[in-house]
């Protein structure tokens, strides 16, 4: 915690729900106001990469967990994903926190397959996690 956030139980919650029971499809987490706590910002079952893309704002930082699902060798598995968002448009302060508060986030997030970090929609691009399938 070295920006001194604590993560919320929810966030941590709503991974578990992500990652055992597959309720999600992806979760957005953010800042709170006061700067203080990580907290969940969404979380929704809609299966469409685009749509998650959508919920990345173009100009605010953010982290998310999607839940890659892929055939290989004729089974059906999935792959978690954890992505970095501080797309170019952000706020310098806010870059800055976000980035020193990132690993409180991350390792209260057990089970994340594939790390990515976007500054902007091309490195976030579904075609961007496709090799860690």
């Amino acid at each position: 915690q070295a920006s001194g956030v604590t993560v919320s139980d929810e966030c941590i919650n709503d991974f578990r729900d992500l990652k055992l029971k597959h309720n999600h499809k992806y979760i957005i987490y953010s800042l709170s106001d006061d700067l203080r706590n990580i907290v969940t910002v969404k979380t929704s079952s809609e299966p469409e990469y685009e749509r998650f893309l959508g919920d990345l704002p173009e100009n605010e930082c953010r982290w998310a967990v999607y839940d890659f699902e892929f055939t290989k060798d004729g089974a059906r598995r999935n792959k978690i994903c954890f992505v970095s968002w501080s797309p170019d448009y952000a706020k310098i302060k806010q870059k800055m926190v976000f980035a020193s508060s990132r690993d409180a986030l991350r390792r209260s997030l057990d089970g994340v397959a594939v790390e990515i970090q976007g500054t902007d929609y091309s490195e976030v691009a579904y075609e961007t996690g496709e090799p860690y399938t």
